[in-house]
């Protein structure tokens, strides 16, 4: 299994942001194709500290070839556009191959 995982750090505006992508995004997201589960994650940080990201995404699929598909069809290209649109200069990503 692989999954692309999304790491978000705190934007100025948290409502604002949380209402577009929970609105906005996460919908478009989970209409890719092959997308067997996805998990959004709220963080803290250990002992009080401020953790570097606030939130992240995790979008499972069979394997890596599945993921590329995903990201190439036009549900993936319009989740992508929508998310560049107000949350480019607080997303990383990356993709995990799971172990088990």
């Amino acid at each position: 299994m692989t999954k692309l995982i999304a790491y978000y750090k705190a934007p100025e505006n948290k409502d604002e942001f949380e209402k577009k992508y929970f609105k906005e995004h996460l919908p478009l997201a989970k209409k890719m194709p092959g997308l067997v589960k996805c998990e959004i994650v709220r963080l803290k940080g250990l002992g009080g500290a401020e953790p570097r990201f606030f939130m992240q995404a995790e979008m499972y699929f069979e394997n890596e070839d599945a993921l590329n598909k995903a990201m190439g069809s036009e549900e993936g290209r319009a989740a992508a556009k929508n998310l560049m649109s107000f949350a480019k200069e607080y997303v990383s990503m990356c993709i995990g191959e799971i172990e088990e």
